[in-house]
């Protein structure tokens, strides 16, 4: 039995920096890694996507060269290339991740799989062997893994998660893409632009359903225009592999069936808590109806002591949730602050091309906690830098409050959109009204500069 100060199971971008910052503090600490260290963020998540949508990018700027003035030969795409690429990258910051922990004083990085004995003792397994460590302070950070839908035929259909696509070396022939999501549209336009051809099958009636309305048709417009079909209000009854390239569908709409036929099946529909090897019940700890840690704002489960952070515990599951996560964790243990995840802001960004970015509330969430609005909406095309770049797909949207001039909530569909909305975020962060924003002075011609225009149109 080896006793530590903390135990950290699982190394994601909460775990690994609480990791360090307790060493720092002096703590001795020991941090657990079932696969590879970094978490889903590195491994399968923001970095291998991103690598391989920056490829997309260049594959779709190349073919559309001759609009700039630009003549080019052949465009062709190498996806081995592309994967090795992807590949190089991850292993970088794979390897910094782990070299950091293992490299810092008062830091114990074990490779195996952990689960509870009890609510102060940890056991790791690996390859046979098993050790037992032991702390009044466990922290979970396992993450979220891809739900997989329950479908008749799906199991022996050879289907690909978010996780196994990134190191498929051939380009589909037709890309069927079961859910309509965040990450199910990044890799819907990534493969579009690859050449495959694209189907997305999304369950609800609505696309995007947590997105204004207008926002949401005109990410479905760009999609549509790169030949993405998407059909919405669709049920997947069945899958049947009818050869080594290809499925067949069956398909639910408007109370009628049909089949579809495609070469290769991605399985988008969402993500689960990775939790089923914990064996949480021998420490106590409670997990909702789907299965995530129930947690309090201040993360503490319902066992003195254990902590959940990241996905495992449910809510938004963006890497820079789990960051603060990590941050409220570490003051609240280390200064005996009480920091909390109340009223934190939740921005984040759709990496298609181009982006959708968003900050606080739609219209739609506004009118519905009782607040009387002033709004605007204005076309991508307003932006002299936009239109200069050849980048004039998308539009901009404000929220305000009627009373006080304070931004509510805005969403950007537009190239750089994460950028720009972090300006409106930071405005938001100090209270400003949006009138700062509509005289502030920002150079000339920048993207930035449009939010002039958005906020002058506030009505």
């Amino acid at each position: 039995m080896k006793t530590f100060d903390a135990i950290i199971i699982g190394t994601g971008q909460a775990g690994k920096p609480l990791a360090l910052a307790l060493a720092a503090k002096g703590w001795k600490t020991a941090i657990v890694e079932e696969r590879f260290v970094g978490g889903t963020c590195i491994n399968f998540g923001c970095t291998p996507t991103k690598a391989m949508i920056g490829s997309a990018k260049t594959a779709y700027t190349a073919m559309a060269a001759k609009q700039f003035g630009v003549n080019t030969g052949k465009i062709s795409v190498d996806m081995p290339a592309i994967i090795a690429r992807k590949n190089s990258i991850v292993t970088q910051f794979r390897k910094g991740s782990s070299d950091s922990l293992q490299s810092s004083r008062n830091i114990t990085l074990i490779k195996g799989t952990a689960s509870f004995v009890d609510n102060e003792t940890v056991k790791v397994t690996e390859k046979g062997s098993e050790q037992l460590l032991r702390s009044k302070t466990i922290v979970i950070n396992t993450g979220a893994k891809p739900l997989i839908p329950q479908i008749e035929g799906l199991s022996e259909s050879g289907y690909l998660t978010s996780e196994t696509i990134l190191d498929l070396k051939e380009i589909p022939d037709h890309l069927i893409i079961l859910g309509g999501g965040y990450i199910a549209l990044e890799f819907a336009q990534m493969f579009a632009r690859f050449g495959a051809r694209v189907t997305v099958i999304e369950l609800s009636d609505k696309f995007l359903p947590r997105e204004d309305k207008e926002i949401a048709d005109e990410v479905k417009k760009l999609l549509e225009s790169e030949k993405i079909k998407i059909l919405t209000g669709t049920n997947t009854l069945s899958v049947k592999k009818l050869s080594a390239n290809k499925l067949k569908l069956k398909l639910e709409q408007g109370g009628r069936t049909k089949t579809i036929t495609g070469s290769h099946l991605l399985a988008s529909v969402g993500i689960e808590p990775a939790t089923e090897k914990l064996n949480l019940r021998f420490a106590g700890v409670k997990t909702d109806e789907k299965g995530y840690i129930k947690v309090n704002s201040k993360l503490e489960t319902s066992v003195k002591g254990i902590y959940a952070v990241g996905d495992v515990k449910g809510g938004p599951a963006f890497t820079h949730i789990a960051y603060d996560d990590y941050r409220i964790l570490f003051n609240n243990l280390t200064a005996r602050r009480k920091n909390s995840t109340q009223k934190r802001m939740v921005p984040y960004v759709l990496f298609t091309d181009p982006e959708l970015a968003r900050v606080g509330l739609t219209e739609a969430e506004a009118l519905n906690q009782g607040y009387s609005i002033k709004k605007a909406v204005i076309p991508m095309t307003y932006s002299a830098r936009a239109v200069e770049s050849g980048e004039t797909r998308g539009i901009m949207k404000a929220i305000t409050d009627a009373k006080t001039g304070k931004i509510l909530g805005c969403s950007i569909l537009g190239t750089y959109a994460g950028e720009i909305m972090s300006i409106v975020q930071v405005a938001m962060m100090g209270g400003l009204s949006y009138e700062k924003l509509k005289d502030a002075i920002f150079a000339h011609p920048t993207l930035a500069e449009t939010l002039n225009t958005l906020f002058s149109k506030i009505k």
